[in-house]
């Protein structure tokens, strides 16, 4: 039997390993092309719209003490503690934060597939001087008492 020249091997698959190379080059370079969108003026918010929502079943957080906050929708937040602080929506979730002396609770909404809209399904609280992690219970408390 005549076994192949290694030669001639590399010989036949050197253009197309050439070609492969250059269209792989090419794609990276376009991988990493930015668009960049106007920023707003200064002194106006930025108003970002959800992305389209998907449903989901998404765990609810169970702390005793929380329950009214917990499943709650945003109009349903707004009604216990007021205009949140802040509103920042990252994709279709949704973190509302509440703030008063004694604490800073942060709520958190999710699309699922029982409600049309985001319901509260994580709080996280903490004080409002320097950070540290307080009762997430009496934090709902102290702020519906304001």
């Amino acid at each position: 039997m005549n076994e192949p020249d290694p030669g001639n091997i590399l010989h036949r698959i050197r253009a197309p390993l050439a070609a492969c190379s250059l269209a792989l080059l090419l794609a990276a370079c376009g991988a990493g092309s930015v668009t960049s969108t106007p920023r707003p003026a200064r002194g106006v918010p930025e108003v970002r719209q959800p992305t389209r929502s998907i449903a989901r079943d998404p765990q609810f957080q169970s702390i005793p003490g929380v329950e009214g906050v917990i499943g709650a929708t945003q109009k349903q937040l707004v009604r216990q503690f007021g205009n949140p602080r802040l509103d920042v929506w990252e994709g279709d979730a949704r973190k509302l934060q509440f703030t008063g002396t004694p604490c800073v609770l942060d709520v958190y909404l999710y699309p699922t597939s029982r409600s049309h809209e985001p319901l509260a399904t994580y709080v996280d609280a903490r004080r409002a001087s320097d950070g540290q992690d307080v009762d997430r219970t009496a934090c709902v408390l102290a702020l519906r008492r304001k």
